[in-house]
């Protein structure tokens, strides 16, 4: 099953696996107005014209293609504006609004593969862009510019523990696996974990009598998913315990209560049950297994986004880059 859209790492790697010297990394490093895209995106040119990444929907991104190319021949980064207050008047953003992109040519390789070898291993990593070229560096708080250069910080990949069995977890995994994060399906159904396996997504069965061999962080959520909740007796209490970035699961009022009274007679406290997600999902009282997925899925990604969002529009603000 092939991903939904280009990840930054994707990116990335697109770079790392261009035939030497013929790469320019474009990065997104000032917004006047509005813009499609975030600060700090960026897209990766190859000599030959082909590509990753985007600025907008298509509008400007061959006249981009074409400005990497120019300055890989010449070998000097440059920072080109596009959009409102851009010498290329015949080049417009629907938006009105303007962006800054920094073309980096030939981005160091090495600096590339630390950055992903970080993000691999589920750390936070941060490359620094200035006319020398990039550094890497372990991570960075906020994405902007600091003295000369221009930090953008990375997080690792949404990891999503999906637990359960039937069409609600299948669902689950499958649109979270299309969305690009990393999916981590268990269930004591073997045709759920055969069926999933076949379509390209980690699963695994599992027994309730002891929770699975995985451990959480900041960028986990897990997901329970199961009708017959005799099995969140041991793998609830394990997911709360874990570092995570969401705990959630689904169930009517009857099975909330008892949820809720199950936690507590294990010693968890109330702002730990105030942070669990009881029940799952952003659509209330869903009945079909897609429109469940797509319930948990949203709710997930919400706090996924929200976890890198603050910052990033601080050092925005900080530097002048919003209206």
């Amino acid at each position: 099953m092939t991903p939904l859209a280009t990840t930054p790492a994707d990116i990335l790697r697109f770079a790392l696996d261009a035939p030497a010297g013929e790469a320019v990394l474009v990065t997104l490093v000032g917004i006047a107005g509005s813009s499609p895209r975030a600060l700090g995106a960026q897209m990766v040119v190859r000599s030959d014209g082909d590509y990753r990444g985007s600025f907008s929907g298509g509008c400007i991104e061959a006249a981009i293609v074409g400005e990497a190319r120019s300055i890989l021949r010449a070998g000097e980064s440059r920072i080109v504006r596009f959009g409102a207050g851009s010498p290329y008047i015949d080049i417009r953003l629907p938006c009105g609004g303007g962006i800054d992109l920094l073309f980096t040519p030939r981005p160091d390789p090495g600096a590339i593969a630390a950055t992903l070898a970080r993000l691999d291993a589920r750390e936070p990593a941060a490359i620094s862009i200035s006319g020398a070229g990039i550094t890497a560096a372990r991570s960075a708080a906020t994405c902007g510019w600091s003295g000369d250069g221009f930090l953008r910080p990375f997080v690792p990949s949404l990891r999503i523990v999906a637990m359960g069995h039937g069409d609600a977890l299948v669902a689950t995994a499958r649109l979270a696996h299309f969305l690009g994060a990393d999916v981590r399906a268990l269930s004591p159904a073997s045709t759920d974990v055969a069926g999933l396996a076949a379509a390209g997504i980690a699963a695994t069965p599992i027994d309730h009598r002891a929770p699975p061999p995985l451990r959480g962080d900041r960028w986990t959520a897990f997901t329970l998913l199961f009708h017959d909740h005799e099995w969140e007796e041991v793998l609830l209490p394990w997911a709360l315990r874990q570092p995570h970035l969401h705990v959630g699961a689904i169930g009517g009022a009857q099975s909330r209560r008892d949820r809720l009274r199950m936690l507590r007679d294990k010693g968890f406290d109330e702002p730990t049950l105030a942070h669990f997600r009881n029940p799952a999902g952003l659509i209330p009282a869903t009945r079909d297994p897609a429109t469940l997925a797509l319930s948990v899925i949203a709710q997930i990604v919400a706090a996924y986004q929200a976890d890198g969002a603050g910052a990033q529009k601080q050092a925005a603000e900080t530097v002048g880059l919003y209206d």
